[in-house]
Formats: structure tokens, C-alpha cells, sequence
């Protein structure tokens, strides 16, 4: 069969990077795909036709970069992660081809604005905080490197919810974000791939003495798969990001339809597709935990059935399983993958158990997320052996053989065999038993991660001590990172420009080259071009939040997933403890200060849910009493989000990484502030150690007790003492009690107070209210100098370079995966 000849130049005029090639292809799909003229287009329109323009030149670098990975047989990464918090898609594709600003003036001629368009799309909210968002970053990083990398998830109907504050309160509303459709998917109904839960299991020896396990009367569902290509920066690796939606293995039960109930035939339908409906349903009931280890199994089954189809293409028996592939765990909630495969191996594939577990093994690398053990997720024995009984046999098995090499290596410590068990005795006669899925994620892998060097001490000497001192060379640290390209190019063109101008555009793609900004840190002129870019971002940050009285005030950061660990209550204390101070000091030399908050609560969190309508109730009164004009102003911004952390960060002077020590596993947030010029107050907890070790102590602002230092104190903690002894706090405390900012509702706060004094302020806010008070004081004196405060900023940016994930992805590339990059050359790769 011979290759159609292409009409090079035709093709050129449609596909090339030019903008006269982008406007006819705009004007194109305008008109053929979206049926629409200049009269009748709407914004949604032209951004969709943009949207389309930017796809079709990914699509075709995308088909010769899968084409290439098969050619050259390459070992392929799958990143199985929850969540997916991906942001906006146009911009940051249009920075990787390199297209912003032929994209730019195409628009202009056409008599369009790109951010105009761009500020159309809707975010896709597919995650809930850093996991998610670190996720993304390491696609991006995944394509930067040329790596062979796909990311499996859920394409689920409703991300986070979107966030209003009604009175001072977070209400939750759907994010229907596919409201609209989303033109960066690509639907593949040919990838098709059942998955089954309830059920029994049937095991019977065959005729040649085999034990058969079937899994009978299961109830099917179909995951079908939506692909969105991921791009690498100025690379023609173009990467796949496939997200599996529920589907009903039938329209509709003809049983019930024959019968003339058509409601239950359609609930028969709408009860599958539900899976795939929202994201982290409320599990403070059995129904909500029955569908959550349903999201977690039916996208760990669709994403392994489609890895095994593409290695079979190209081999016919297992043995060479773990050297065509690495599966990465993004934390514990896709475990159920070391148990599902097994289940592939033995029952499906017959693969003898032993050589299946080594497979299992060598294939699978888990990352934790977190230190704090109530996080690290179980399920109830009779959950499990309702929905996947199968696979509950299958980890009982895992589990004993497990126990027989703990007795082996342990014997006679029956202690240690209860602490690492998979399977968690009940602590009651009534209780259930549990099944500990980070502890089947620790068994069934060959590398167990953290993301930061404090967090994986944690695990190695706390959390999972006993599985570390059997297995010390599976664990190891992978210091997260992100992606300077949406983090600093295109969130905050203005210092991109200015730095590229100073030292080249290297940095784009090795971020240590902004190492050559440091001796630009005594260059006056350099600072004050500096600080002329940060005005001009501060004043976009003054337009969200409705504009504060003094754009030379301290624009004071907190932007994160609300809770009690991440210490937003302690960032409170302060602001409290500033407006007291110009209160009874009217006439005193204070530095301005503007107190921005945002973040999410979950809706079951009362408690982070309270913080908010504090935070507001704060913003309030301060916000409206004239003694502080111009002195200290306090805002929430609701419905925090990637497009909305992409506007903030850049306008910040300051980041606040405030969690307890020892609490935090990395952290990435305190990583773009940093490097877009905001300097840091924190303690040292997560990655703000080795920021501190990298930027170094003058550059930063550390306060607080170490971990070891809480670990000593917590036997014998007692708040109430820090309180008594320091009149301020004590007067703070009162008026959130009293109700000074509830003055209709008086008691409203005094859980808020209750959790700090009388239920042993787990976070120990009390004890580090008097340092952070005493660092702010110091933050406050610096700023007053602002060549001294811009030429630290300039530092923090300098010494970023450890902290891109491209980075972090080479670390996992090397140590973990076993990869090699596979470059795509558009001219001798065919299509």
C-alpha cells in the first residue's frame, strides 16, 4: 500500500505556526465545525474555534508521538492518580507550541483579544488541592523530557464544587464544567472496557487439577475513554491524558421496561453512570464510601485493562510485563490496582501466583501524600467483600504470605505482625475489621516515595518504621516540584519577559539557569524594573479583590484547601492581633498590610467551614472600621481555583506556608510564590526545608517549633498556659469567643476558641502564635525597605531551580521508572 502524497503546501496553510496560517484555520472551524459567521459567533464560539486551531496542531504531533513509542518499542510510565486539577488548557498549550504570540496578533487582525478567549474556557477542576495539581505538573514535565507518559483518571461530570459565600458562609454549587463541552477531549467509544463489582466467587479444581476462581453474577459497568493530548514545551512530544466515564453496559433493563416500569429500567442506567458523576462524593455515609471504592476500582480496572491491551501488542507472554511498564500510584487511592492485577494475572491470564507478585512488584512504585495516619485510607472488610469479593480474597492471600516472611525475618513479635498487617484487627468486639491500603501499596511495590526529605524521614522513622526497616532499599524521596512554564511564563508574563531579557530564555527548561539572576540582585535598576512588574501585578490582584486602600501595603498571601493543619486559624490570630494594635495605637508607625485568603473547606468539614465564615466575619468588621483605613484590610476571595492561583500569586509579597511541623508531606504553593518573587514566612515543615536550604535563611522568614520539638512537647501540651501568659493572644481569643465579630450571634466562634483551649489545640497554634506574631514584626520592618525586600525577592527566584518538576520527573525517570526519553522528529516520523 503506498502513502498518499500530502499537498505540502496546502497543508502549510492550514497547519503551519504563522499567524496567517492560525487565522484561516480559525475562520475554518468558525464556519465548518462550529457553524457560525462573524454575525452570529459568540465569545464561546471563537474561543472554541481557537481552541480547535491550538488541537489540531497537537493532534498531529500527538499521533506521531504514540506512532513512535510503538516503532520504538519504548517503556511506557502510567501515572494512575484520582485527581487531575489541569486548570485552563488553552493558555498553557499555546506557551508549549510556542504559539502565544502569533496567536496574539492572529486575534488582533481578526479583531479579537487572546485573553479575551481565553478567559472563556472553564477550569477543568478535576482534583481537590496539590495532589491534583501536582499531577498535572508532572504530565507537563513528562512531555517536557520526552518521556513515554500517560495519566489515567476519572472524567468526572462535576469537579470540585464551585464556592459562594453567602453571609459570611461557603455554599457549595456544582461545577458543571462540561457544561459547555470541552474541545480538548477526544471521545473513544471503541475504548471500551468492562468492569464488574458484587458478585460471588466460585473456585473448583478443572480436570487437569487446576484450581479455577470465577467471579459470577457481577454487576457491569462500562468505562469508556476520553483522551486529552499533553504537549511538551518547544518538544513534539505530545503526551495522553485518558479519563474513563461510566457508562451503563445497557441503555436501559428490558426486564423492567417489558414490565412497564420505565423509571426503574432508566435508574438501572443512571445508578451505573453515577460512578463517574462527581468528584469525592460525602463519605460520612456507608452509600458515599460504597461509591467512593467504586471511583477508586472502576478507574484502576478500565486504566489496567488498557495498559495489558497496548503490551500485548507487541509481546505474548508476561515475563517482559515490568520492563514495557511502570505504574506509579499518585497516594493510596488507586491500591486497589496491586490487588486487580493480581487478579489480571492469576485468574484471567493464568499466570502462576509467585511469578505474578513478581511482576506486581517490579511493576508498581507508590507515592504517599501524607503523614497524618487517619488519611491514609481503609476500607471495611464487609465493604470490600461486598463490592469486590474477589479481590478481598485475593489480599488475604497477599496478606498471609506477607505475615509468614514478617515471622521469618521477626519471629516471635506478634506486635510487630498486628502493626503491619494489611488487614487491621477490630479494636472493639463490635467493630469491623479494616483493610489498610497503604499497606498494600507498601507490600505490593518495589519503591515507596515521599515528597519531601522531612516527609519521607517521617515515613522511614514513624509512620511506616517497621515496613522500613524490612525494606529499606524500596524506600526513597522525591522532592515535589512544578512547572515553571504555567508557573512563571505564562501566569506571569511580565517577570518572564523581564528575567528572559536579563539571561536568555534557558530557564524555560532548566530551571537552575535562573542562578544567573543573583549578582542582578545588587543592580539597582534591575530592582526597580523588578518592582515596577510587581506593582502591575499587584494591581490585577486589587481588581479581584474589589481594591485595597493601599496598593504599597503588603499584599499577604494564604491561598489552599482550608484545614485545621494548614493553620488559616493562626493567620487569623494575626490579623487580629494587627487591628488590635492599631486600635490602641492609633497614632503608631505601622506598615501596610492587605490579608488575602482562599481556599476551599469540604462541605462535611464543619469546623474548616466555621474558619471561613471567621475569616469573614474578621473582614468585616476590620474592612469597615475607618481607625485602620489604610492600614489593614482583610479578604476572602471565594471559589479558589488554578486560573484564579495563576492571577494571585504573581501580585503576592508574601507567601504563607504556616502548617505545624511535621504535618505538611511537601507542599507546592510555597514553590510558586517563590518563584514568582514573593518571599516566605513558614516554619520547617514540608519542602519549605530544603527551600530554606536552597534560598537560604536570609532570604525567608522561618518560625515555629521543629517536628522533634512538638513530638517532645505533646505529653505534656497545655494551651491554655500560652494563653494566660500573653495578654494579646488572651485578648484575641476573647473577642473570637465573646462574639466582638458576631455580634448576632455571640457564641458563634467559641468551638473555634473551645478546639484551642479546652480540646488541646492539636496544631499547636497557641504555641506558636508568640514567634509567628514575632516574625511578622520582622516582615513588616524589611518591607518598610523595599530595596532590600526586592533584592531578597530576586534571590528567591534565583535559587528556584531545584524545585521544577521536570526535575522531580527526571529523579522517578531514573530511579524508579527505568525510562528513556523518545524524541519525535515531525519529519521523519510519518502520521
Amino acid at each position: 500500500m503506498t502513502t498518499p502524497k500530502i499537498d505540502t503546501e496546502a497543508y502549510a496553510f492550514y497547519h503551519g505556526m504563522d499567524a496567517e496560517s492560525l487565522k484561516h484555520s480559525f475562520q475554518d472551524h468558525l464556519e465548518f465545525t462550529l457553524a457560525k459567521d462573524r454575525f452570529t459567533a459568540t465569545d464561546l464560539d471563537r474561543f472554541n474555534a481557537l481552541a480547535h486551531v491550538v488541537r489540531d496542531r497537537l493532534i498531529e504531533r500527538w499521533l506521531r508521538t504514540q506512532d513512535n513509542y510503538y516503532r520504538q518499542d519504548a517503556k511506557r510510565v502510567y501515572y494512575l492518580s484520582m485527581e487531575f486539577l489541569m486548570g485552563r488548557t488553552l493558555g498553557n498549550s499555546l506557551v508549549n507550541l510556542d504559539l502565544v504570540e502569533e496567536s496574539h496578533r492572529a486575534m488582533h487582525e481578526l479583531g479579537y483579544e487572546l485573553e479575551a478567549l481565553r478567559e472563556v474556557e472553564w477550569d477543568a477542576g478535576l482534583g481537590n488541592g496539590g495532589l491534583g495539581r501536582l499531577a498535572a505538573c508532572f504530565l507537563d514535565s513528562l512531555a517536557t523530557l520526552e518521556l513515554p507518559g500517560y495519566g489515567y483518571g476519572i472524567r468526572y461530570e462535576y469537579g470540585i464544587f464551585n464556592q459562594r459565600i453567602k453571609n459570611g458562609y461557603q455554599i457549595e454549587r456544582p461545577d458543571n464544567w462540561l457544561r459547555y463541552g470541552n474541545p480538548w477531549e477526544i471521545p473513544r467509544p471503541q475504548a471500551l472496557f468492562p468492569v464488574n463489582f458484587y458478585g460471588r466467587v466460585l473456585q473448583y479444581v478443572d480436570q487437569n487439577k487446576n484450581l479455577v476462581t470465577a467471579w459470577l453474577d457481577t454487576t457491569e459497568v462500562l468505562a469508556m475513554a476520553y483522551d486529552t493530548p499533553i504537549p511538551g514545551y518547544k518538544s513534539n512530544t505530545v503526551n495522553t491524558l485518558r479519563l474513563w466515564s461510566a457508562k451503563a453496559s445497557r441503555d436501559f433493563d428490558f426486564d423492567y421496561f417489558n414490565k412497564g416500569d420505565y423509571i426503574g429500567a432508566l435508574e438501572a442506567k443512571n445508578d451505573s453512570e453515577t460512578i463517574s458523576k462527581v468528584l469525592y462524593p460525602n463519605d460520612n455515609r456507608v452509600s458515599g464510601k460504597e461509591l467512593r471504592l467504586k471511583q477508586e476500582y472502576f478507574f484502576v480496572a478500565a486504566s489496567l485493562q488498557d495498559i495489558i491491551r497496548r503490551y500485548k501488542k507487541s509481546e505474548t507472554s508476561f515475563h517482559a510485563f515490568s520492563d514495557k511498564a511502570a505504574i506509579q500510584l499518585n497516594d493510596t487511592h488507586p491500591a486497589i490496582a496491586i490487588a486487580e492485577f493480581m487478579r489480571i494475572l492469576i485468574d484471567v491470564e493464568q499466570v502462576p501466583w509467585n511469578l505474578a507478585w513478581e511482576l506486581t512488584m517490579a511493576t508498581f512504585g507508590y507515592t504517599n501524600h501524607t503523614v497524618m495516619p487517619e488519611a491514609l485510607e481503609k476500607w471495611s472488610v464487609p465493604l470490600l467483600h461486598k463490592v469486590l469479593p474477589r479481590h478481598l480474597q485475593i489480599i488475604y492471600e497477599i496478606n498471609h504470605r506477607f505475615l509468614q516472611q514478617v515471622r521469618a525475618n521477626y519471629p516471635n513479635d506478634d506486635d510487630r505482625c498486628a502493626r503491619m498487617s494489611i488487614i487491621e484487627e477490630p479494636k472493639t468486639t463490635e467493630g469491623d475489621k479494616y483493610v489498610r491500603m497503604a499497606h498494600l501499596a507498601i507490600v505490593g511495590s518495589h519503591s515507596i516515595n515521599g515528597v519531601a526529605a522531612l516527609h519521607s524521614d517521617i515515613l522511614k522513622k514513624e509512620l511506616f518504621q517497621d515496613f522500613f526497616e524490612m525494606y529499606p532499599e524500596r524506600f526513597n524521596n522525591k522532592t515535589n516540584g512544578i512547572t515553571q512554564r504555567r508557573w512563571l511564563k505564562l501566569c506571569n508574563p511580565k517577570l518572564a519577559k523581564l528575567i528572559t531579557e536579563a539571561i536568555g530564555e534557558g530557564w524555560a527548561k532548566d530551571l537552575f539557569e535562573l542562578k544567573k539572576l543573583t549578582p542582578l540582585a545588587e543592580d539597582a535598576e534591575f530592582r526597580k524594573k523588578w518592582r515596577e512588574v510587581k506593582r502591575s501585578n499587584k494591581k490585577i490582584v486589587a481588581d479581584l479583590i474589589k481594591g485595597p486602600d493601599n496598593l504599597d501595603s503588603i499584599f499577604d498571601c494564604q491561598i489552599k484547601r482550608l484545614h485545621e493543619y494548614k493553620r488559616q486559624l493562626l493567620n487569623v490570630l494575626h490579623v487580629v492581633t494587627a487591628y488590635n494594635r492599631i486600635r490602641h495605637n492609633p497614632h503608631g508607625e505601622f506598615t501596610p498590610r492587605t490579608v488575602i485568603f482562599g481556599g476551599k473547606a469540604a462541605p462535611g468539614y464543619v469546623m474548616a467551614k466555621l474558619i471561613i465564615k471567621l475569616i469573614n466575619s474578621v473582614a468585616e468588621v476590620v474592612n469597615n472600621d475607618p481607625a485602620v483605613h489604610g492600614l489593614l484590610k482583610v479578604a476572602f476571595i471565594p471559589n479558589y481555583r488554578v486560573t484564579l492561583a495563576e492571577k494571585l500569586i504573581p501580585g503576592s509579597d508574601l507567601s504563607e506556608q504556616i502548617s505545624t511541623a511535621g504535618t505538611e508531606a511537601s507542599g507546592t504553593g510555597n514553590m510558586k510564590f517563590a518563584l514568582n518573587g514573593a518571599l516566605t514566612i513558614g516554619t520547617l515543615d514540608g519542602a519549605n526545608i530544603e527551600m530554606l536550604e536552597e534560598i537560604g535563611e536570609q532570604n525567608m522568614f522561618i518560625f515555629g517549633l521543629t517536628a522533634d520539638q512538638i513530638a517532645e512537647l505533646k505529653p505534656h501540651y497545655r494551651p491554655r498556659t500560652y494563653s494566660e501568659a500573653n495578654p494579646e493572644l488572651k485578648e484575641v481569643l476573647d473577642m473570637i469567643g465573646s462574639g466582638f465579630f458576631s455580634q448576632l450571634e455571640r457564641d458563634l466562634f467559641q468551638p473555634i476558641v473551645s478546639s484551642l483551649l479546652d480540646e488541646g489545640d492539636r496544631y499547636f497554634l497557641l504555641a506558636d502564635y508568640a514567634s509567628y506574631i514575632d516574625c511578622q514584626d520582622q516582615v513588616a520592618a524589611v518591607f518598610r525597605d523595599q530595596e532590600e525586600w526586592t533584592r531578597r525577592a530576586i534571590l528567591n527566584v534565583a535559587n528556584s531551580g531545584k524545585f521544577s518538576s521536570d526535575r522531580t520527573i527526571q529523579q522517578y525517570a531514573e530511579d524508579i521508572w527505568g525510562t528513556k526519553p523518545i524524541s519525535v522528529d515531525m519529519a521523519t516520523c510519518p502520521i
